[in-house]
């Protein structure tokens, strides 16, 4: 369900809240489905509790979750708005940069390349 890479320059709870929320976006995971609990996940990731519950609570402060004392985690009603809501967020970053890397000169075949690199 979530892979994480433990080398990468990008903070593991940073890593997991990216998972959830890919997951959220794809629908993969819907609104009231429970989260895994931070001990089972954290032993199958292989990482300390803590940081799954530092990111648990991004995902929370994100209002992409909730929690119910005794039962656990769910996914927000509105999380796929939300996620989506960041895609728009993103997609005008991506927009700023493209606009800095024409007055660059950078050629549109150059940038498309890269895009595709990466996906």
């Amino acid at each position: 369900m979530i892979e994480i890479d433990k080398y990468s320059r990008t903070p593991i709870y940073e890593q997991i809240v990216n998972a959830f929320e890919q997951l959220i976006a794809s629908a993969e995971l819907k609104a009231n489905d429970v989260l895994p609990s931070v001990r089972m996940l954290s032993q199958q990731l292989s990482i300390n509790p803590n940081t799954l519950q530092k990111a648990y609570a991004e995902l929370e402060r994100k209002g992409l979750c909730y929690s119910v004392p005794g039962s656990g985690r769910f996914i927000s009603d509105d999380a796929q708005n939300k996620v989506f809501g960041k895609k728009g967020e993103l997609l005008q970053e991506l927009k700023a940069i493209a606009e800095e890397l024409r007055l660059f000169k950078v050629s549109l075949e150059e940038v498309i390349e890269t895009v595709r690199a990466v996906y």
